[in-house]
């Protein structure tokens, strides 16, 4: 992929550190919002972007703030505010059910490690009263096919901001990769990831942008 884009590009940001990350917590559908490294994280990404001279016709973002609240920042960064956004909880993070609001531990004190690493790390397993990522994909796949691939086939550059399994999801769509092949992709907060699509709507090209090592995510908290 060239340093230089112009069309037909498709951009997806993880959002920033929330304040639920920084505590270790189970999100899903909460609501916190970005912590200060999540909005510098937020800064940089756009930078980052910038750096491609993208000028993007349409972007998309879910139904919660963190990810809301980065999408604005990237858009200032790039001098793009008046970019149409259109936001849509079909995007929003995977449904933890009642692990929400609690941190590992205490996850693991009320339903045992095991249990707890098979619903973290399982396609098709969900915690009680959630989603898998089995069901993140079911609700991800026809939005991306009903509402962005339309603006992609037009030629149109696209941006989306959302989330760790929201993102996953989509990822398994636009590279056709297996249950146990998108087990093993990590999204880091704030990292873009640039798209070339094909015809069919998938991935004939891709691009990781890094930030700074001193930014990046740990490995354990990349997809809550």
């Amino acid at each position: 992929m060239t340093d230089a884009l112009t069309d037909n590009v498709l951009v997806l940001v993880r959002h920033g550190e929330s304040e639920w990350n920084r505590l270790n917590l189970f999100t899903g559908w909460r609501n916190p919002d970005l912590t200060e490294k999540g909005l510098i994280e937020a800064r940089v990404a756009g930078r980052m972007i910038r750096d491609h001279k993208i000028k993007f016709d349409i972007a998309f973002t879910s139904g919660l703030k963190r990810a809301q609240h980065t999408l604005d920042i990237i858009l200032a960064e790039l001098n793009q505010p008046d970019v149409p956004i259109v936001r849509d909880i079909a995007l929003n993070e995977r449904d933890y059910g009642e692990l929400s609001g609690l941190n590992k531990d205490e996850a693991r004190q009320k339903w045992g490690e095991e249990q707890v690493l098979d619903w973290r790390r399982s396609f098709d397993i969900p915690p009680p009263g959630g989603e898998s990522l089995k069901d993140t994909l079911a609700r991800v796949r026809p939005y991306y096919e009903s509402a962005i691939w339309p603006q992609m086939s037009q030629g149109k550059n696209v941006i989306i901001a959302a989330h760790g399994n929201s993102l996953r999801a989509l990822i398994m769509t636009l590279e056709g990769l297996s249950k146990d092949e998108i087990l093993q992709r990590e999204l880091a907060t704030g990292a873009p990831i640039l798209y070339r699509l094909g015809a069919d709507g998938r991935s004939i090209d891709r691009k990781d942008l890094l930030p700074p090592r001193s930014l990046a995510a740990p490995p354990e908290d990349r997809i809550m």
